[in-house]
C-alpha cells in the first residue's frame, strides 16, 4: 500500500514540543497552586489548619498523578518545583514589610508541610518507578551482528 507523495500518513513529528509543553503546563500548575494557597492557607480559622493542610494534600496529590501519568519522576518534580518557588516568593516580605504568608501555625504547616508533600511525591514516585516492571529491549530492534 503506497502513499501519495508528499502525505503525512505514517511520519511522526518530533516529540519534544508536545513533552517541553506538557512539562511547562505542569510547573505552571505548580506555580497556580503554590499562589492559590499562599493567600488561602490560613481560610478555616480552628486551631487545626485544615485549609494548609488541604493545600500540601493537593500539591501531594499533584505530583503523584503528574509522576504517574508521564510516568517519570520528572512529572512529579515540576510541579513540586513550581509551587515552591511560588510559595516560598510570596513568603518573603516586601519593601513595605507587608508578609502573605506568616510566622502562624498554619503558615508553617503550609510552607513546611507542602514541601515535604513534594518530597514525599518525587520519592514515592522515584520509588514507584523503580521497582515497576523493567523494560526490555524494543521488541522492533534487531541485534547487532558485527
Amino acid at each position: 500500500m503506497d502513499s501519495a507523495p508528499g502525505s503525512t500518513a505514517g511520519r511522526r513529528g518530533p516529540d519534544w514540543p508536545v513533552a517541553a509543553g506538557v512539562y511547562g503546563v505542569l510547573f505552571i500548575a505548580g506555580v497556580v497552586q503554590g499562589i492559590i494557597g499562599s493567600f488561602q492557607y490560613s481560610r478555616v480559622p480552628k486551631p487545626v489548619p485544615v485549609a494548609a493542610l488541604a493545600c500540601c494534600a493537593a500539591i501531594l496529590l499533584t505530583c503523584l498523578l503528574a509522576a504517574w501519568a508521564l510516568r517519570s519522576v520528572s512529572g512529579a518534580l515540576l510541579p513540586g518545583i513550581g509551587w515552591i518557588i511560588a510559595a516560598f516568593v510570596l513568603s518573603m516580605p516586601v519593601a513595605s514589610g507587608t508578609v502573605i504568608i506568616t510566622a502562624t501555625t498554619p503558615g508553617k504547616w503550609f510552607l513546611y508541610g507542602g514541601t515535604l508533600s513534594v518530597v514525599a511525591a518525587v520519592i514515592a514516585s522515584f520509588a514507584a518507578l523503580a521497582s515497576g516492571p523493567h523494560r526490555g529491549p524494543n521488541p522492533g530492534s534487531r541485534p547487532r551482528s558485527g
